[in-house]
């Protein structure tokens, strides 16, 4: 028996992150022995590339306007394990957690003892977890998916509406090398006559999505078909540090709703498209349970988004802004936010990533932001980046064995106009902004 949620985690990590055998068998017996909570969730699933937690956190605000209690299952965590399971963005409690795990560990031991299901994984242990947490305390539920859609251990269940946010090269090895293929992963969340919802997705891979769409009836919402979301450009009047990260404005319309001068505390044009497919997400909802619909709720409800790790500024003086880019595609929106937004001063940006990414088109990617300065570090991480990870670029960058180390250096030369970006890996993002906001003398007589 556990005791603490210390113990509860310890165990939850020493299992397999994911499975080496594809396939949900493992998870719908571990759902089965604890009495199917999948099949009394209400919830909503969303998969994507990237932006599936921005529109979870945006569409739980949303839900939240209905007092709704609203579960939400996302993952990486940034600021606490426990986080990965919320409710109204508040995290399961070290003492729930705890005995969450004593029901769930003689289940798990059991399956252990089966060759056909043992080795089942953290994540998969996690998501039935959250299935029976979420049975009994949320009124609705909305569902990360992990890597993929298809074979993802969240996709055990029947939900009211789905989304996939975006379609961008990750987890190849996995999901496949080119966009359809990866689209036709993603895709395999959509169920037959439940609606699903797209966002920001290239022309190719909609295509894959709306044929699996069509051939499970499932009513298709695309952007710049079903809605329209109209990102309206900041003056750009200085851009300096201190007010580049103020949130973005946009306009949004369907068929049926037209909202002007909506507001996001969340920086970035790729935050709007977020919030855009949330609200989506949300009228549709709306829609399915005869509720109303008043533009004053829509607008409370996105102003209180947080999302943390995700541009977000850690410090101001100096000008400190972490974000979880840790993929190309995510890598791109961050090299447009930053090179619109940050015009002034120089841009110092302390990089990492996981070996599994394509590192060498991410820093390619970030060496056309203007007047910047590329710092490549490592972090404590199965897979971080190491220099040797990078032998071709070893003599154009300065590297640093000790992440912590570079932040001091890097401060204390920076001046009043300058920026430091924290970027990369959102488990090396993570960390960094707990040892910031735990220990801020680490900044301090620098």
């Amino acid at each position: 028996m556990f005791k603490t949620g210390d113990e509860a985690v310890r165990w939850i990590h020493s299992r397999k992150k994911f499975g080496s055998r594809p396939g949900l068998i493992r998870v719908n017996e571990l759902l089965k022995l604890c009495g199917h909570p999948e099949k009394n969730t209400i919830g909503i699933h969303i998969a994507g590339t990237n932006g599936k937690g921005s529109t979870v956190t945006y569409l739980r605000c949303l839900l939240e306007m209905q007092k709704l209690a609203v579960g939400t299952f996302t993952s990486p965590y940034i600021e606490s394990f426990y986080e990965r399971i919320s409710i109204n963005g508040k995290a399961i409690s070290a003492e729930e957690f705890v005995q969450l795990a004593n029901e769930f560990r003689p289940l798990v031991d059991s399956m252990d003892e089966d060759t056909r299901y043992q080795g089942i994984t953290e994540f998969e242990i996690l998501t039935a977890m959250a299935f029976s947490y979420f049975q009994k305390h949320a009124d609705i539920a909305i569902f990360e998916a992990g890597i993929g859609g298809k074979w993802d251990s969240t996709n055990v269940f029947i939900p009211i509406l789905t989304a996939i946010t975006t379609i961008g090269l990750d987890h190849t090895d996995i999901l496949g090398e080119t966009e359809e293929e990866i689209a036709l992963q993603k895709a395999g969340i959509i169920k037959k006559n439940i609606p699903i919802v797209t966002g920001n997705i290239s022309q190719n891979a909609v295509k894959i999505i709306e044929e699996v769409a069509s051939k499970k009836n499932a009513p298709l919402s695309k952007k710049n078909t079903s809605y329209q979301v109209h990102y309206v450009r900041q003056s750009p009047e200085s851009h300096s540090p201190k007010d580049s990260i103020s949130g973005e404005m946009f306009h949004f319309e369907n068929e049926d709703f037209q909202f002007l001068n909506l507001r996001i505390p969340l920086c970035g044009k790729y935050q709007v498209e977020n919030a855009a497919t949330a609200l989506q997400l949300f009228l549709l909802y709306c829609q399915q349970q005869n509720k109303a619909i008043q533009k004053e709720s829509i607008q409370k409800a996105l102003e209180k988004a947080r999302w943390p790790g995700r541009m977000e500024k850690i410090s101001s003086q100096p000008t400190i802004i972490i974000d979880g880019a840790h993929n190309p595609h995510a890598i791109k929106e961050f090299v447009d936010t930053v090179t619109e937004k940050f015009q002034q001063g120089k841009k110092y940006i302390l990089f990492s990533a996981l070996t599994t990414k394509n590192s060498r088109k991410m820093i390619r990617q970030m060496q056309q932001i203007p007047n910047n300065c590329l710092i490549i570090t490592t972090f404590d991480y199965p897979k971080a980046l190491k220099k040797k990870d990078l032998v071709r670029e070893n003599s154009q960058f300065k590297y640093y064995q000790e992440w912590q180390q570079g932040i001091k250096e890097i401060v204390a030369k920076m001046g009043s106009k300058d920026t430091l970006f924290i970027t990369g890996s959102l488990y090396f993002v993570s960390q960094v902004r707990t040892y910031l906001l735990d220990d801020r003398r680490c900044l301090e007589g620098i």
